[in-house]
């Protein structure tokens, strides 16, 4: 998979693995892995997969209605590939908090829904329920959070609350942070996700 790695301060510490949104590449969430935390490796992916030209991380059907066969296929390519990337660059794969917005908000849930210990925390910015009907895996302890929008209209405020439920019934400690805004990803979510962090993993 195309992507960059940099190598933190934190040798040998937490790897931040960033997942953009449809239409972005793996520069995109470098500013926002710079306010979580300057130390950390940066492994940044681009999704696999086009749309129109435009990068994502697995096909959908129509807007908010995923190709679910794509999506199960693309999430154990990326959960293959964290795996080969930590032994080509000697990153921990315990170690590893997903970054994600909107798309790659949904397949780092994915990971989360599909592979056991596949990461170590989560940042979801705008995020919607991967899969429904599935038994999760154990996240005991597993700490989530998610950036949601009161006036979302891809991800609605039910869908927040019914992927945080989800989470929560496997056993993740789930954060939800609240903007009066839409799909957007907005600096004071951005701040309260590095707030969050700096208290839940560096804490």
């Amino acid at each position: 998979m195309k992507h960059l790695f940099q190598q933190g301060a934190d040798q040998g510490g937490i790897t931040l693995a960033l997942f953009h949104g449809t239409g972005g590449t793996e520069r995109d969430l470098l500013p926002l892995a710079e306010r979580i935390d300057p130390a950390a490796s940066i492994l940044s992916v681009r999704g696999n997969v086009l749309e129109n030209g435009m990068p994502r991380f697995f096909r959908r059907l129509a807007e908010g209605v995923f190709d679910e066969q794509d999506l199960v296929f693309r999430t154990g390519e990326l959960n293959d590939f964290l795996t080969q990337a930590s032994a080509e660059y000697g990153f921990d794969r315990a170690n590893v908090v997903a970054v994600g917005y909107s798309n790659g908000a949904n397949i780092a849930g994915s990971l989360l829904f599909h592979y056991p210990n596949a990461l170590r925390a989560a940042i979801l910015h705008h995020p919607m329920v991967p899969r429904r009907g599935l038994q999760l895996p154990d996240m005991t302890g597993l700490p989530v959070f998610i950036g949601a929008g009161r006036n979302d209209p891809i991800c609605s405020p039910q869908e927040t609350e019914e992927l945080a439920d989800l989470l929560q019934n496997a056993g993740a400690s789930v954060h939800i942070h609240w903007e009066h805004a839409g799909h957007q990803l907005t600096g004071t979510e951005v701040a309260a996700a590095a707030e969050w962090y700096r208290q839940q993993i560096r804490g």
